[in-house]
């Protein structure tokens, strides 16, 4: 599976954290919601933590529906 990339995140004085992919607006986060993305994203893999928090990550059935001989091309 590749290895996400292109996701930034910005905190706002407010506390609110605005996660961008490509540098178009991919998920908000406030409250304890925002303090939990930030912990995590200090202790592990930035760009994955990202990846997982606004749901934009493989799910791991792309090959299989890749390799379906409906998708073959």
């Amino acid at each position: 599976m590749p290895r996400p990339y292109g996701f930034t995140y910005e905190q706002h004085r407010d506390g609110t954290v605005v996660i961008t992919h490509q540098e178009r607006a991919a998920g908000t986060l406030r409250g304890a919601r925002a303090e939990r993305f930030l912990a995590e994203v200090e202790s592990g893999d930035g760009q994955l933590v990202m990846a997982r928090w606004t749901g934009a990550y493989k799910h791991g059935n792309e090959r299989t529906a890749r390799d379906h001989p409906r998708n073959r091309r």
